[in-house]
């Protein structure tokens, strides 16, 4: 075998080796982020998404935030304007996590079939805070 034969063939299998991982990597990592009314829809006409991990993204509905020190619990209620969903989570909460006014969520869990949303990872954004300030001129302030 030529040498310009093994080079294409060794380069080959790197090439396959390396798609086959990137693959794998999406696969695993590449989860679909769900609004409340779509989880809603897709959990009505396919019950096996119950207790199946998925990924939601919605607003935290102002007042509906209860902490419990003792267990480090945190329930919410979470919307898109549409659809709410209660949420449970247990650990130590992000510090951009409030219970102010258009706090956004991205958790990560699982929904019961009671309806209730028992979430693994809980991610506030809230870019209105770190966003700069610009005045009407356009300077920033």
């Amino acid at each position: 075998m030529k040498a310009s034969h093994k080079f294409l063939l060794g380069a080959g299998i790197i090439v396959g080796a390396v798609g086959i991982l990137m693959a794998q990597g999406v696969k695993q990592f590449g989860q679909y982020s769900f609004k409340p009314s779509e989880l809603a829809q897709r959990v009505q006409r396919d019950p096996s998404l119950y207790d199946t991990g998925l990924k939601m993204e919605a607003k935290v509905v102002p007042g509906s935030v209860k902490r419990d020190a003792a267990s480090q619990t945190i329930d919410f209620v979470v919307t898109d304007g549409v659809q709410n969903y209660p949420v449970s989570y247990r650990g130590l909460a992000p510090d951009t996590f409030t219970d102010q006014k258009d706090i956004e969520v991205v958790v990560e869990g699982r929904l019961g079939k009671d309806g209730v949303f028992r979430a693994t990872t809980l991610l506030a954004k809230c870019g209105s805070r770190y966003e700069a300030k610009y005045d009407e001129t356009g300077k920033r302030v």
